[in-house]
């Protein structure tokens, strides 16, 4: 049998394959999401950024990334929890939703007392302080994601698309209305909280009409199951903590070491260099699976397979990053405007950052399989420890690009120097070395 026609076989089996076209087109469905919200955010972003220019834009990122330092604690991990209860029992659907969104209200409101004390630490002024508590009021109705996760359990995740779009939808229109009519950048933080109430309308909604027989009196906070739900919860917040502080924390110092003015160029190149990281996390998802499985036959296989997606996701970042480097400053100058023109150079270094971002998008799934997640959660905060340290000294050294040298340096340690202290991950940097090495390896064994 020739591979065509074994490829069609597979194909036609597949089609006929109920549970393999139910997920297929969950997929697609957040896929066409991903892209739709990429290309408009993409879209719209640039113009608010254009329009408040770098100082207002700075302000705005910089209220953004200080929320988001806290706003992982509103969500007491509880997402992937809650979905994985929800699929292995539907009958505790009420208790489990009315649990977890009075637990996230909880959290919500824990996290605007924390701002309250973390502000006095701070040298904003009354004005950056509003903006940061009317944006961080958002995170009260996000509570209402737990529909989105009682949707992924079910696998019906075109309900979620309908109401992220409408909300999308609603937006886009605000933010381009608030431009076209001038409006002062306060009103930028209230379309955030307006972006989060839409969406929580919608979820709502959604959610309503899919259960007619819904009793919402049932929807009660239970303290048993509250206390199991975190208390495999906790570590996966704390995690989500520590990847927030890492991620955001060069904003803040930015703000705090250099100006709001400075914030705004660098969030402006941040946004082209981290706008194409959903497709790696796409590929990386979808092959998943197939990495699994080949482990189960073989490990000649299973690290054939890992070292082909480390290959494909090394020479994809390194295809963006090229062109992306020599023509950073055209870019930029031509979707911002001259304004931002201090943005190229830090695109030119902060692009770099995707291969690594790419690779440890593959060695978290490595470490999954292995049973290696708490190295994940080592290597996270060694990162996060680390990038503060060189944000410190670049940031005073050589200013705004500072920052991008020091977020491509940490990413660079975490990825290729720090596992190679532990025997567990050394063979994490050999294959990635591999792919760098121009070696021939074998074909993929089918």
């Amino acid at each position: 049998m020739s591979l065509l026609t074994l490829i069609l076989t597979k194909l036609k089996d597949l089609k006929n394959h109920e549970g393999f076209l139910k997920y297929l087109k969950n997929t697609l469905w957040l896929f066409g999401e991903k892209i739709l919200r990429m290309v408009v955010g993409l879209f719209v972003g640039i113009w608010v950024a254009r329009y408040l220019g770098p100082e207002q834009f700075g302000l705005f990122s910089y209220a953004q990334s200080f929320v988001a330092l806290f706003a992982t604690i509103a969500t007491l991990g509880l997402d992937g929890i809650v979905i994985r209860e929800l699929v292995k029992d539907g009958s505790r659907r009420d208790e489990l939703i009315g649990t977890a969104f009075w637990l996230k209200v909880i959290g919500a409101f824990g996290v605007l007392l924390i701002l309250a004390i973390a502000i006095n630490f701070t040298a904003n002024d009354t004005y950056t302080n509003t903006l940061v508590f009317i944006i961080a009021s958002a995170t009260i109705f996000q509570s209402f994601n737990v529909v989105d996760m009682y949707f992924q359990a079910k696998v019906m995740s075109k309900f979620v698309v309908y109401a992220n779009t409408i909300s999308l939808f609603f937006s886009s229109l605000v933010k381009i209305s608030l431009i076209l009519n001038e409006a002062p950048l306060v009103a930028f933080a209230w379309a955030i909280l307006f972006d989060s109430f839409v969406l929580a309308c919608g979820f709502v909604y959604f959610y309503i009409k899919n259960n007619p027989t819904l009793d919402i009196k049932k929807l009660k906070f239970s303290s048993k199951a509250a206390t199991e739900l975190l208390k495999d919860s906790w570590p996966l917040m704390l995690s989500g903590v520590v990847v927030s502080i890492y991620m955001k924390i060069d904003q803040v110092m930015i703000k705090e070491m250099v100006s709001a003015e400075a914030v705004g160029q660098y969030a402006a190149a941040v946004k082209l260099s981290e706008g194409w990281y959903f497709i790696s996390v796409l590929i990386t998802s979808s092959l998943f699976p197939a990495i699994i499985n080949a482990k189960k036959i073989s490990e000649e296989l299973y690290y054939n397979r890992l070292q082909k997606l480390y290959d494909t996701m090394v020479w994809m970042a390194i295809a963006m990053a090229i062109p992306m480097t020599f023509l950073s400053d055209e870019i930029v100058g031509f979707l911002y405007g001259d304004q931002y023109s201090e943005s190229g150079s830090i695109l030119m270094i902060h692009i770099w950052t995707g291969i690594f971002v790419n690779v440890g998008l593959v060695r978290s799934k490595f470490f999954i399989i292995e049973n290696l997640q708490a190295f994940q959660t080592l290597y996270l905060s060694l990162g996060m420890v680390t990038n503060v340290i060189l944000n410190i000294n670049l940031i005073n050294t050589y200013g705004v690009k500072g920052a991008a040298f020091a977020t491509l340096i940490t990413f660079i340690l975490i990825v290729l120097v720090y596992p190679l202290f532990f025997k567990e991950t050394k063979k994490t940097v050999k294959m990635i070395l591999k792919t760098i090495s121009y070696k021939r390896r074998k074909k993929w064994v089918k």
